[in-house]
């Protein structure tokens, strides 16, 4: 593998988790947990973006999980959150 493509991608994965994981944990904490839109899928988002969760899996589970489909499952969460809050009624 290209040490430079893994580093790219490991600290694009860190960028993730800090943006989009930090972001919903903050609306969390000060929006509350309801509606379930609100935050929820930018945390998920930002943990399937992380490269400690691809680490942990391979290491205590034995499932080695790609960095594609990590991406992949940042940006489905990133997008299903969108579509959620533009169907989801507003208050």
């Amino acid at each position: 593998m290209n040490s430079f493509a893994f580093r790219v991608g490991q600290i694009a994965g860190w960028a993730w988790t800090a943006i989009a994981g930090g972001g919903g944990l903050w609306l969390l904490m000060t929006k509350g947990p309801w509606p379930p839109t609100n935050g929820w899928f930018a945390l998920a988002s930002g943990l399937a973006a992380c490269p400690l969760l691809a680490w942990s899996l391979k290491k205590y589970a034995a499932i080695k999980v790609s960095g594609w489909l990590q991406f992949a499952a940042a940006v489905f969460f990133f997008v299903a959150g969108h579509a959620a809050l533009t169907i989801w009624p507003h208050s």
